[in-house]
């Protein structure tokens, strides 16, 4: 046979697993599928150049005259088997190569093995079942990363999960063994666990209810259950505000009923239940009560925390013999995909949004990205607490008339233009009925504007918000949402005003999520920041920090580079500065304590995202590490600014106090405190005093 020959049989092949240079087949299926002129010329391949060793599995190769024998002995019985041997065989050299694979700590493995064999298989049905499994937590994403069992066992570690002895998912939550596990103390059962001590007293929302107010889903549209409501604080202080609240505890509310509602509110529930079981079934009966949303939130942990409590099943015992399962942000969130087959959307440290209505999802994700900068929120909270009752004009006026006599209505309405970066429909200006009513439309207000005002301003915000389009679209294409039969109404007008077409937005946005990709692009990016900000701390081809409230009128590219980063982490509205890692696929979130006020903050947070892995990592400051102060905080505010030259001068006090020390580093602050005691100086808020002790 001539390889033009063999190369058209192969590719009229349309059973086995099909990849763009080869197809591989099941022994059992080579008989049923393969011509027999195929079959003939592998077999005698075979025989001619004596292969005795076991095989089961055989490679056709698509553009070479080659086949490969392969040798997976644990396919029938292993999830994802390993390779043991591989022979290629070269047809025309009639020459063959052997690959052992046995002693590797790392071979090849096998996924989606429902797709080498036929249909009559006999374990092609458990076969699926594992595969579903896989696609179930994304485990079969990137295909590029995924063949190799190192690769495969930390991606799965990644997901909150491991392989039991059949290779079958398990989450680390149910299936783990703990380090200490031999020697367990069992409970008590005289001293059973105090789950009533869990529920404590708040004077302020709980960081679920904070997350659902921020995002405006708490402004009365929606119904809302809080799941284990706890004391009740959050749902009286809802009440308050004339929500429709209904709430049900097993300890403290056990008599209320459980309500169906459009949201759904589960927060630090799971983490104090013990026993696994009824953990997975209070996670489904909050999904089944939620009409829309629900918000799962949990306690996070690192394992220097949990080595200060006991060990009781997959989680810990504490001084008041209560139950806390500390989770980390990946394992909760693999934990909730897995029960609820459904995905998870992180909106901070340890909570999550669960949308079971995907256009209220999307309309999520679209506020989140129009964030507006301070001018123009505060422009927004004044049209929407003014009520302006313009007089009634006649129809046929002059304009500057018009303008002069309705001067207030027509000012907020081109603020709202700037808002929008376009012209504002009927229900996105609050006093629309008025201005149609005195010039008859938006567009004939529009016009109307345009020559008094400044029309550079409104292209401005134009080009603005075509910018935020494009990100919001971006970040999209990463997260792989399919949102076009979701999309908001405004989204839709914004499209409509400002680009030529959907399909010219989505071409758009892909360009600019793969220009992420690229470092030179983001350290362009970062140097043309620097330059328009004059502030933050820019090291040559390594890194960007900047204030956090500079985000979003930072260029596009690094909206997304950042934008990617917090879809796994959630809002960064607690953060004070980011910084991006322009080489290695890094941004780094940090948190400071009372960065507003303090002259000299000490960081308390340091969360470091990993985009290369799609990992956290968490770090915090006080117990395991010291605090390090903001020396140089004046770096990250604007030199127009009042604060600056106070925060100048209290820095140059600072470097006077420290100029004579033989120091090889800035010291951290409980090494400062003793300098300062040495000195005989008290640091109180932001000012320097003599020490009494001096």
């Amino acid at each position: 046979m001539k390889f033009i020959e063999y190369r058209e049989l192969v590719k009229s092949l349309r059973q086995g697993k099909q990849l763009p240079t080869a197809i591989y087949l099941h022994r059992t299926a080579i008989d049923s599928v393969l011509p027999n002129t195929l079959v003939s010329l592998i077999f005698d391949s075979i025989k001619t150049l004596n292969i005795t060793e076991p095989w089961n599995l055989l490679k056709l190769y698509k553009r070479d005259f080659k086949i490969t024998l392969l040798d997976y002995p644990e396919f029938d019985t292993y999830a994802y088997p390993a390779l043991h041997t591989s022979i290629t065989i070269d047809i025309e050299e009639q020459t063959k190569r052997k690959a052992n694979y046995q002693k590797s700590e790392n071979p090849p493995i096998l996924h989606r093995k429902e797709t080498f064999v036929l249909a009559n298989y006999p374990l092609i049905e458990s076969f699926k079942a594992i595969t579903a499994e896989g696609e179930a937590i994304e485990l079969y994403k990137n295909t590029k990363t995924i063949g190799f069992k190192q690769q495969w066992q930390k991606l799965i570690q990644r997901k909150g999960y491991q392989l039991d002895t059949e290779g079958r998912l398990h989450p680390l939550a149910i299936f783990t063994a703990l380090p200490n596990e031999d020697t367990l103390i069992k409970h008590n059962e005289d001293k059973p666990i105090a789950r009533h001590l869990t529920a404590i007293n708040r004077d302020k929302l709980s960081s679920p209810f904070q997350k659902l107010a921020h995002h405006n889903f708490l402004n009365g549209d929606y119904s809302i259950f809080d799941y284990g409501c706890g004391k009740g604080d959050d749902a009286k202080e809802l009440e308050a505000h004339g929500l429709n609240i209904h709430s049900w505890d097993p300890v403290h509310k056990p008599k209320s009923d459980k309500v169906n509602s459009d949201i759904v509110n589960l927060g630090f529930v799971l983490n104090v239940i013990e026993d696994i079981n009824e953990r997975t079934e209070t996670l489904k009966n909050a999904w089944q009560l939620s009409n829309q949303l629900l918000v799962v939130s949990v306690m996070l942990a690192g394992s220097a925390k949990l080595e200060q409590f006991t060990r009781y099943k997959d989680g810990v015992i504490t001084k008041w013999n209560t139950f806390q399962k500390y989770y980390n942000q990946a394992e909760i969130r693999s934990y909730i995909e897995q029960v609820l087959k459904t995905k998870a959307v992180a909106l901070g440290q340890g909570i999550f949004g669960i949308f079971k209505d995907k256009s209220l999802e999307e309309v999520f994700y679209l506020s989140r990205q129009y964030k507006t900068n301070s001018e123009y929120s505060n422009a927004t909270w004044q049209q929407l607490t003014t009520k302006p009752k313009p007089e009634k004009t006649p129809s046929k006026i002059q304009a500057k008339s018009l303008y002069q006599k309705n001067n207030q209505l027509f000012d907020e309405f081109w603020q709202q233009c700037l808002v929008l970066g376009r012209i504002p429909a009927n229900d996105e200006f609050e006093c629309s009925d008025d201005i149609r009513r005195v010039i008859g439309s938006h567009k004939k207000a529009f016009e109307l504007m345009a020559p008094i005002m400044n029309i550079t301003s409104f292209e401005q915000s134009q080009k603005h918000r075509r910018s935020h389009v494009l990100v919001y679209f971006a970040l999209s294409l990463f997260e792989k949402r399919k949102i076009k039969s979701h999309m908001p109404a405004r989204l839709q007008r914004d499209i409509k005003a400002l680009f030529q077409s959907y399909n010219q937005v989505i071409e758009l946005a892909q360009s600019l999520l793969f220009s992420v990709g690229t470092p030179e692009n983001i350290n362009e990016a970062c140097n043309q920041a620097f330059q328009n900000f004059q502030c933050g701390k820019l090291v040559n081809d390594k890194s960007y920090t900047f204030n956090q409230t500079l985000l979003n009128q930072m260029p596009a590219i690094l909206r997304v580079y950042v934008g990617c980063a917090i879809q796994l982490y959630g809002d960064i509205d607690d953060i004070d500065m980011i910084k991006l890692h322009i080489r290695s696929g890094k941004v780094t979130l940090l948190k400071y304590d009372d960065f507003k006020k303090k002259s000299l903050p000490l960081l308390t947070e340091r969360t470091k995202i990993r985009l290369h892995d799609l990992d956290i990592d968490f770090f915090f400051y006080g117990e395991n590490y010291p605090y390090p102060p903001l020396y140089d905080k004046s770096v990250y505010l604007s030199s127009n600014s009042s604060e600056y030259k106070k925060q100048k001068r209290f820095e140059n006090r600072v470097i006077k106090q420290l100029k004579d020390l033989p120091l090889k580093q800035l010291p951290d602050w409980e090494l400062l405190q003793k300098i300062f005691e040495y000195q005989g100086v008290k640091l109180k808020g932001n000012k320097f005093y003599k020490s009494t002790n001096s």
